[in-house]
């Protein structure tokens, strides 16, 4: 009896097991021993089930589903936050629906939500909504939303990293280990967490009366950091932060291209700690954002809201920390220690 009408009682009987299950299995659950979740998909494949969400909603005032708006996947701050979100739905037994908008602009970010709340979400996760702001962004009245975006603050919860404190802590790094000043190699200009990041370097030379060289402008990738080089590898030039570590990979191999060291010569700092950080040569000083923290702080927030029934203000700041490798040292003429 294949077809669209198939029921649940149908594909507990091909399957050989309790309806039960059957619903366990297609709410996403945990607790069905991974044999017997495959009877019951293979049995849902052959009768061309499809699960009846409004009918869960009904019953658990729930759909089980989270939206999910990310933009540009493929830079690693997000694809490592959207991992983040999805393994702390799923573990809290929810599924996630994904859309990658091509622009921040709010018009696209508005058409990724109503294509989102027409497919039966429980709640929204924004990971960046970039140059949308709560005054233009179009959200569905009574839809739970948590964003990871500073300037949502105040209309939407938010969480995300401390990216000021985590860009003051590493040039604070470099200034006592006697750079006179520190250069940095920033993030797109239409990058949030890239301009917090230009604000934290400035306000930590500013703090220590230090000169504030122009920044450079990167686009995230370590093709960017390589071009950097060339600017990096002229006189007067000891420290560089970088708004992120592929650009500081690609900014290094640049430098040793040119002969100036690192970092006996130039010292070089970047910001996430992904993964290859540590085994850079030489491994990469750089400021930690906790991922995981912040994608189970988002889904947390959300589903208190989706829980509750009730709205949120609440922020949630995640400490950036400066993780010390080998890439940074004094300067070549700081006097020694006594």
């Amino acid at each position: 009896m294949p077809g669209a009408r198939a029921s649940i009682g149908d594909v507990a009987r091909v399957a050989g097991v309790s309806p039960t299950t059957v619903s366990r299995v297609s709410m996403g659950f945990d607790n069905v021993k991974p044999a017997t979740r495959r009877k019951v998909l293979d049995a849902m494949a052959e009768l061309g089930y499809s699960p009846n969400h409004a009918a869960r909603a009904l019953r658990y005032g729930s759909f089980g589903t989270i939206g999910v708006i990310a933009h540009r996947l493929a830079r690693t701050g997000e694809s490592r936050q959207v991992e983040a979100v999805v393994e702390a739905a799923r573990e809290a037994g929810y599924t996630v629906t994904l859309v990658d908008v091509d622009s921040p602009q709010s018009d696209e970010v508005d058409q990724a939500v109503q294509r989102l709340t027409q497919q039966s979400i429980d709640g929204l996760v924004i990971i960046r909504a970039e140059t949308a702001t709560p005054a233009t962004l179009a959200l569905p009245p009574g839809l739970p939303v948590v964003v990871s975006d500073s300037r949502f603050v105040g209309s939407h919860p938010a969480v995300g990293a401390d990216q000021v404190g985590g860009a003051r802590a590493a040039v604070e790094h470099l200034l006592a280990l006697g750079h006179v000043t520190v250069h940095h190699l920033a993030g797109p200009v239409d990058s949030v967490p890239a301009l917090l990041r230009v604000q934290g370097w400035r306000e930590a030379l500013e703090a220590a009366g230090r000169p504030v060289p122009e920044p450079w402008t990167g686009d995230w990738t370590a093709g960017s950091g390589y071009d950097a080089g060339e600017l990096a590898g002229g006189d007067g030039v000891t420290a560089v932060f970088c708004a992120n570590d592929e650009m500081a990979a690609g900014l290094v191999r640049a430098l040793h291209e040119r002969g100036r060291q690192v970092p006996g010569e130039v010292s070089v700092v970047g910001f996430d700690d992904i993964p290859l950080a540590g085994y850079l040569w030489p491994p990469l000083t750089t400021v930690r954002q906790d991922f995981g923290r912040i994608g189970a702080e988002l889904i947390e927030l959300l589903l208190r809201q989706v829980r509750e029934h009730a709205s949120s203000d609440a922020r949630i700041v995640v400490p950036a920390p400066l993780v010390v490798r080998a890439s940074t040292a004094p300067p070549p003429d700081a006097a020694p220690a006594p």
